[in-house]
């Protein structure tokens, strides 16, 4: 079996690493950044007295094509009728509030890593309305992608739909009839 290449800033305090003959590659952490490439049947373990999380590092292995990305949908009607700033601050209310409410996926860790912060991906579509908005909202919600409808508020109007990170071979399906935004 040949051994598992994992980044250099994957350090854990009072952490083991060992080989596991487990058929799944799955590592376990506390509370650290993770960058995984290439990880194979690896397990980190820690002491009993510290809460641990398991993630299944294949969903975060990355292929040499397949970049981490976050997708942002903004309304056509909205920038054909608001002001551009208007509709940028709601993308950008979106995404960060997309980021903050998956702070502790290991995807969204890797995406703001400080090793890969410089190189962040997005893609910005748009859809026609509020109907193909909410539409979106309950396909991704039906797929189990995780995302945040921004409502502008007190008017409560849905803007802007952001993802959390994810592989971009996981998520682009749900995005392929939308259009680039222009």
């Amino acid at each position: 079996m040949a051994p598992a290449v994992v980044s250099a800033a994957f350090r854990l305090p009072f952490a083991t690493r060992r080989f596991s003959s487990s058929s799944s590659p799955r590592i376990t952490f506390q509370h650290s950044t993770i960058c995984i490439r290439h990880l194979r049947r690896i397990t980190t373990a820690s002491s009993m007295s510290q809460q641990t999380n398991e993630i299944d590092a294949s969903n975060t292995a990355e292929k040499p094509d397949d970049v981490v990305v976050q997708y942002v949908v903004l309304r056509r009607d909205l920038i054909d009728s608001w002001p551009l700033g208007s509709v940028v601050t709601q993308g950008c209310h979106a995404s960060v509030a997309a980021i903050w409410s998956f702070k502790d996926d290991p995807v969204t860790l890797q995406y703001c890593d400080p090793q890969h912060i410089d190189s962040m991906h997005k893609v910005t579509l748009e859809v026609k309305g509020e109907t193909q908005m909410m539409n979106l909202s309950e396909k991704l919600k039906s797929g189990g992608i995780s995302h945040k409808l921004w409502m502008e508020q007190p008017e409560n109007i849905p803007t802007c739909i952001a993802t959390k990170p994810y592989l971009k071979s996981q998520v682009s399906p749900f995005f392929k009839k939308l259009k680039l935004c222009k």
